[in-house]
């Protein structure tokens, strides 16, 4: 019997901060990922995350009113 190896894939998560408006949405839905600074703008608590936090950060992507998120598969 053979013994399968799950691997787990990661995903890089990138923001551009000079076009977020600030609405929070992002750290509403997924606040293990992303954070708000002083003046309301997206900061990355994680720039990388696993297959537990894929779907919340991408929902964070596509709920995104300036579309400033990205959510990218890591090379193997």
């Amino acid at each position: 019997m053979t013994e399968k190896t799950q691997t787990s894939k990661t995903y890089n998560i990138n923001v551009d901060r000079d076009s977020c408006c600030g609405y929070g949405v992002c750290a509403e839905i997924c606040p293990d990922v992303f954070g708000l600074d002083d003046d309301g703008i997206v900061v990355l608590l994680k720039d990388k995350v696993g297959e537990d936090l894929f779907e919340q950060a991408n929902e964070a992507a596509y709920a995104c009113p300036q579309l400033v998120i990205k959510v990218e598969s890591q090379a193997s």
